[in-house]
């Protein structure tokens, strides 16, 4: 059995939907600990509640993260176990707890991991990503991009990298957000996209479709942009254009001054800066 540590933090996942996905040794833990560092407690809880778990709760978040850091430090140089979780799934990720952790590191202290339950590797293992025909990355090669820029033309940006790079890439998404995603998304037409909405829970939906169709599953049904999301975008292959450096040229140009839509064009796809230039111009004048 693993000896568990005074004067440690224990970063602990925890369900992201289905209350069952606990893991036995996350609640040893979070029994054990002195303490337990949240995002929210209004979250955990009742989490807790649901185990009988009674303990001090600490709120860490985005927004105090930095001073926060510092009482759990404190706790840890009088000799105490802490904990830390986020709302769901594993801290640290696409979720609130680098920066505790890193603070933690830096004042000498040890952190130890408890793995449980993710959306990313959730929604990966019922995508059925395979190698690409003609492809020298693996099956499980994959990216994890998180959540993409919320305004237009930066998440255009973000796409437009995403379609040079042929590997699986995993994105997470609100629901407020989801349909301006799916849009988006439309520029990368036959690529597949597995959607993963509420994830383990009651009206989990997971479906595989042509990004071109994202829209259109979204707005067959109202219950579909409830939720949250976890997606895959699956590997493409090398038939699939994805150096199609004209359009993704254009798709820059229709959010930004023309110089720096060939720059960022050139960067993403290799291609002749002056050749995009001219190309820019023609585009410009139609």
């Amino acid at each position: 059995m693993q000896h568990y540590p005074q004067a440690t933090l224990y970063v602990v996942a925890t369900p992201i939907g289905n209350l069952a996905d606990i893991t036995l040794r996350a609640l040893h833990v979070l029994q054990l600990v002195d303490a337990i560092a949240c995002e929210d407690k209004r979250h955990t809880q009742p989490l807790l509640r649901q185990y009988g778990i009674d303990k001090p709760l600490l709120a860490v978040h985005q927004h105090n993260e930095a001073e926060a850091a510092g009482l759990v430090v404190e706790r840890l140089q009088r000799g105490e176990r802490v904990a830390y979780v986020s709302d769901a799934g594993t801290p640290a990720v696409s979720d609130p707890g680098a920066r505790l952790v890193a603070a933690v590191r830096a004042a000498g202290f040890k952190v130890m991991p408890l793995p449980g339950a993710s959306s990313v590797t959730t929604v990966l293992s019922a995508a059925g990503v395979t190698r690409a025909e003609g492809s020298a990355d693996n099956g499980s090669s994959f990216v994890f991009a998180g959540f993409l820029p919320s305004k237009a033309g930066e998440r255009d940006q973000a796409i437009a990298l995403l379609r040079t790079d042929s590997r699986a890439t995993v994105i997470l998404e609100a629901p407020h957000r989801i349909e301006a995603l799916a849009r988006a998304l439309a520029v990368l037409q036959g690529r597949l996209i597995t959607v993963g909405r509420e994830l383990t829970k009651q009206f989990e939906e997971i479906a595989t479709l042509p990004a071109q169709d994202f829209a259109a599953w979204l707005d067959a049904g109202p219950q579909r942009t409830r939720g949250e999301f976890a997606l895959v975008l699956h590997a493409s292959s090398p038939h699939e254009g994805v150096d199609d450096s004209l359009r993704v040229l254009q798709l820059l140009l229709a959010e930004l001054p023309l110089k720096t839509a060939v720059k960022l064009t050139a960067d993403i796809t290799g291609a002749s800066r002056n050749e995009l230039y001219d190309t820019a111009l023609k585009l410009k004048n139609e």
